[in-house]
């Protein structure tokens, strides 16, 4: 992990060492204030991974499907995309409140048309609380990770 992080200039984050014998590679690839792109490599495997933020205002919201199409099209690696969408695919995936439905189905389109798929996962659902009490408590899953199939 050490390699890693050194080929990370100006990068002051932790570094867990992995326990075995698995040796992956990370090559930056590009960013923005938006995502940043990198490729792994592990023994005769290779694929790209995107951390992803959304737009947080709505109005803006497009741009963020426009850009992960974008991503989708520079590479026809296996894709790995984690991160903060900002927006829920489904109506189940918010409590509290509703989000309107052309809202969503534009992210199920962008996520359709860049092949992703929810990678499953466990634990608590929803990845945001706003913080407040009782029934002005709004809760949703705006946080996940999605890849290819391949």
């Amino acid at each position: 992990m050490r390699r890693v992080r050194e080929g990370l200039e100006g990068y002051h984050g932790l570094e867990v060492d992995s326990v075995g014998r698995l040796e992956l590679y990370c090559t930056f690839v590009s960013a923005s204030v938006h995502y940043m792109n990198f490729t792994v490599k592990e023994e005769n495997r290779v694929w790209r991974v995107t951390g992803f933020y959304g737009w947080p205002n709505v109005a803006e919201r497009h741009l963020s499907w426009e850009l992960l199409q974008l991503l989708s099209r520079q590479s026809t690696l296996p894709w790995l995309c984690i991160g903060d969408f900002n927006e829920i695919l489904f109506s189940t995936e918010m409590k509290g409140s509703s989000r309107p439905q052309r809202q969503m189905i534009n992210f199920q389109r962008a996520v359709d048309e860049c092949g992703l798929r929810d990678v499953a996962w466990e634990g608590y659902q929803f990845t945001f609380d706003n913080g407040q009490s009782g029934e002005a408590n709004r809760q949703s899953m705006i946080d996940r990770a999605m890849c290819t199939a391949a």
